[in-house]
């Protein structure tokens, strides 16, 4: 029986830096595809960094074509301008996804810290270096937002079969 390869879309939103994680679910075992960062420049007006955002996430989505996506969800902290860029991010992400027919799974930090560490609590040390390992990497994907979206898929790949499924694979 062949298994079903389902392309997953992982995205730490941020409006100065976008990080995007591709990883393939075929069957149990879980395959790196590719990861990035997208940069915005403080200088330009919002309505130009949300519209660059956009545009690049949209030419990932051409280029890896996913099945599935997966948003690292919004955290309140002390900085609220800091929590209202990323909010504005999410909503246009939302959009621009859902114009595409894409429908996205949401994931707190902290259950993507559970999943990808086994702790809530996990330092951003661990989530990284898990990720390299449970994808085979040589090295820790960087920059960090994009190693935190490749966290951000395999949580997601995680509900679907499930974190020893998935680990026992790679071994």
């Amino acid at each position: 029986m062949k298994t079903q390869r389902i392309q997953v879309l992982g995205i730490d939103p941020g409006l100065a830096s976008l990080g995007w994680g591709v990883v393939e679910m075929d069957g149990a075992r879980l395959v790196y595809k590719a990861h990035g960062s997208i940069h915005t420049k403080p200088s330009q007006p919002i309505g130009e960094r949300l519209a660059w955002l956009r545009d690049q996430l949209l030419a990932v989505i051409n280029d890896w074509q996913p099945f599935e996506v997966a948003m690292e969800g919004l955290f309140f902290s002390r900085n609220v301008s800091s929590a209202l860029q990323v909010a504005e991010v999410r909503g246009m992400l939302r959009m621009a996804l859902h114009d595409r027919g894409l429908t996205v799974a949401e994931y707190l930090p902290n259950a993507v810290k559970q999943a990808a560490a086994g702790s809530a609590r996990a330092g951003k040390g661990d989530v990284q270096n898990f990720v390299k390992i449970v994808l085979g990497l040589a090295e820790i994907p960087k920059p960090d937002h994009a190693a935190d979206a490749l966290a951000v898929a395999i949580c997601h790949a995680f509900h679907h079969s499930g974190p020893i499924a998935a680990l026992s694979a790679r071994r």
